[in-house]
């Protein structure tokens, strides 16, 4: 029996970076290092380790070191999406990537988030999650033990059957892990203009068709230059004892 799993990836690159600064103003943020890789190959070795052959990368800021920097790997096969005439947010970039993401469901990542997997590949948990007969988006997600790096408040609550609703301040809540699986449909005749993707969580609510998984491992935001040596730590905690 043949497990589908998504082939392409949308990887999310071309942010400011501000609250960076000042290693921003010379280093776009997908290109920070943290334990000694960049926040992108984080997420580009991750996609490779489950198998995505292609991954659409967007540039705006600084956007030919990202593309120098891509241009060396060999998996995934990089595909640059080129927003440096103006940002499009989240699910603009997705809308202007489509005819790149094929008609098949695909991953979206952040690129300035990332995990440590601890018993198997939670790209690979995440596709085995997914079900199209009752889902439009299956995001990963996290909870605050197993957060590094992250200030803010929850975002979901988990329901029966892992369906999710806005956390609205509960503390019980998890966090949004900067991945899910999309249904391409959702994006198909959208204009390209600058949207995000809140709208979309938001409808997929709606129609109870929003879905999450607990990631298995270590979840690590990288938002602030002090966020680095947390993150690090991070890194070498969940690498060193085996997980």
């Amino acid at each position: 029996m043949t497990t589908w799993k998504p082939n392409t990836a949308m990887v999310l690159a071309a942010g400011l970076g501000k609250r960076m600064r000042p290693i921003t103003d010379t280093v776009p943020k997908p290109l920070v290092s943290v334990a000694g890789k960049a926040l992108l190959d984080w997420c580009l070795d991750a996609l490779a380790a489950s198998g995505v052959e292609r991954a659409v990368v967007n540039v705006h800021y600084l956007a030919d070191q990202i593309e120098a920097h891509v241009a060396q790997r060999e998996t995934p096969h990089v595909i640059i999406s080129d927003e440096r005439d103006g940002l499009l947010d989240s699910a603009g970039a997705i809308v202007k990537a489509l005819p790149e993401l094929g008609i098949e469901p695909f991953y979206v990542l952040n690129a300035d988030t990332f995990w440590i997997d601890r018993n198997t590949s939670n790209l690979d948990a995440l596709a085995l999650e997914w079900d199209p007969s009752r889902m439009d988006i299956l995001m990963m997600l996290a909870d605050r033990d197993c957060a590094t790096g992250h200030s803010g408040g929850t975002d979901f609550v988990i329901g029966a059957q892992g369906v999710l609703s806005r956390a609205q301040g509960d503390p019980s809540g998890v966090i949004y892990a900067g991945a899910a699986i999309l249904k391409q449909e959702l994006f198909a005749g959208e204009p390209i203009r600058p949207d995000g993707l809140n709208r979309y969580f938001d409808e997929a609510i709606a129609r109870g068709r929003l879905c999450g998984k607990l990631l298995d491992g270590d979840w690590i935001t990288v938002g602030t230059p002090d966020a680095i040596a947390p993150a690090e730590a991070a890194v070498a905690r969940a690498l060193g004892n085996g997980s």
